[in-house]
């Protein structure tokens, strides 16, 4: 979409692209469940008496959930055929995976996460025995990453399931349910699927006894909220950007970074700072939330606000 283009251009390209779902909402939620029961379900295909954290067991399961992942865009184009939703955008873009704007959608939003843990950054500079300088000689080190590649566990937590999770719980599930939720809603409902898959941890937890029944309970009630949390963020970037590329780098982030360590920097030596750094990366994060995201920089209307039946501040 061009940025010289109008507002009454914009409008009208957004009325003349989009035609409401004869289907209601329930197939959408249906279609949205079953994706999810797939993905997860993809996980379990595999017989094993082996840790999750087992390089077989990984290796199986990047086998599974890539081959669930490289066919969910069926189930887009099975809801788009059966609720006749007719938009010009193509499937591939409405599951953001398109050219226009890529630049921005590769660097503003991974810049905004990083804002948003300036703290643990900040604590994490402090604690490291790397000088600045030796940590980007480490970085340009092509060894560094053939090393972290033949990694399993490292390729799951920043590779796979970053990029697998996001093409089925944001890519694909958020195209269904905006034309019957909007976009607002649908940022809030699409974090649910992807909350309640996480709790397939639980299994493995009791399967191999690592922890107490309401130890391992709490711990799945904690990551429940979390990643309902990160996953309204991540939907909100893609909604704001109509780009696949953002949210996945922002996950791969998070995953590397965790959840900040506040314990730790209560107790850390240099409190004061680091502390001081947490305020202010939360402030900035708030601040800097919508301009950053701005959806003129990565193609105003972007294609999924493009199935939206209303305007919605979350798409301008």
């Amino acid at each position: 979409m061009s940025p010289d283009m109008s507002d009454d251009d914009r409008l009208s390209f957004i009325d003349t692209t989009f035609v409401p779902p004869d289907a209601p909402c329930w197939v959408s939620i249906l279609a949205c469940f079953l994706l999810a029961c797939f993905y997860v379900g993809s996980l379990y295909v595999w017989r094993s008496d082996l840790p999750r954290d087992h390089p077989a067991v990984i290796k199986r399961r990047f086998t599974s959930v890539l081959i669930v992942s490289a066919l969910s865009p069926v189930f887009v184009w099975a809801w788009k055929e059966f609720t006749g939703v007719e938009a010009r955008p193509p499937l591939l873009a409405l599951m953001g995976i398109r050219l226009e704007g890529i630049i921005p959608a590769v660097t503003l939003p991974l810049l905004l996460t990083m804002v948003l843990f300036l703290g643990p950054l900040i604590q994490l500079a402090a604690d490291c025995p790397w000088g600045f300088l030796d940590g980007i000689k480490v970085g340009l080190d092509p060894w560094f990453w053939a090393l972290c590649a033949s990694d399993m566990r490292w390729l799951r937590n920043q590779v796979v399931a970053p990029l697998t999770e996001e093409l089925v719980f944001r890519a694909c599930m958020l195209p269904m349910l905006v034309p019957c939720a909007g976009p607002l809603a649908a940022i809030f409902t699409c974090p649910l699927f992807f909350g309640v898959a996480h709790f397939h941890h639980v299994i493995e937890l009791l399967r191999f006894g690592q922890g107490t029944v309401s130890g391992i309970f709490l711990s799945a009630v904690f990551q429940f909220s979390y990643t309902a949390v990160f996953g309204a963020y991540t939907a909100f970037i893609f909604i704001r950007t109509g780009h696949l590329v953002g949210p996945v780098l922002c996950h791969s982030f998070c995953n590397y970074m965790g959840f900040p360590a506040l314990s730790t920097a209560l107790e850390h030596p240099q409190r004061l700072t680091v502390l001081a750094s947490y305020l202010l990366g939360m402030l900035l994060f708030l601040l800097l939330l919508f301009p950053l995201t701005e959806p003129r920089f990565y193609g105003d209307p972007t294609p999924v606000c493009s199935l939206a039946a209303g305007s919605s501040s979350v798409c301008s």
